[in-house]
């Protein structure tokens, strides 16, 4: 080798395109993109398609649960429900069982858009460019990973 053509360093365990951190976030924000375009079609952010798709999974709930199964605490929730519900998507009322508690549901208008939403899923996955059976592994894959770091150390 000569002196103009050193040998290449060895790469940082620092160097930013080696962290896995890096490349989750942005994967993230690449499909954050496509669903931004995707779901503009249909007038929703990504939070209000999740929270419609949660709700309509397992709706009506409390906002906590909503909360727990969304993974957003309260002060984020509330403002997000409070739009969604000027939109008529979703509606609001105290828990007959404990007044404490609200419960959210969808409203005929939210079950219509949540119904219109069926081939969002599909378009992502196309646009991903990875087969079906990468998709799944890659999912599973990832619920491995949050179950892991979720745990305690």
């Amino acid at each position: 080798m000569s002196p103009s053509n050193p040998p290449a360093a060895a790469p940082s365990p620092l160097s930013l395109e080696r962290q896995i951190c890096y490349a989750m976030h942005t994967t993230v924000r690449a499909f954050d993109g496509v669903y931004r375009e995707l779901l503009a079609e249909h007038g929703l952010s990504y939070p209000q398609y999740i929270a419609l798709m949660t709700i309509g999974e397992h709706g009506p709930v409390t906002v906590g649960r909503l909360g727990e199964l969304m993974r957003l605490d309260s002060g984020t929730l509330s403002p997000l429900l409070k739009r969604m519900e000027g939109a008529r998507l979703v509606g609001r009322a105290r828990d007959p069982e404990d007044e404490r508690r609200v419960v959210v549901s969808l409203t005929a208008g939210g079950r219509e858009r949540l119904d219109s939403l069926g081939d969002v899923p599909h378009r992502v996955a196309e646009r991903s460019g990875l087969s079906r059976q990468q998709l799944v592994d890659l999912h599973r894959t990832l619920r491995q990973i949050t179950e892991s770091l979720d745990s305690p150390a």
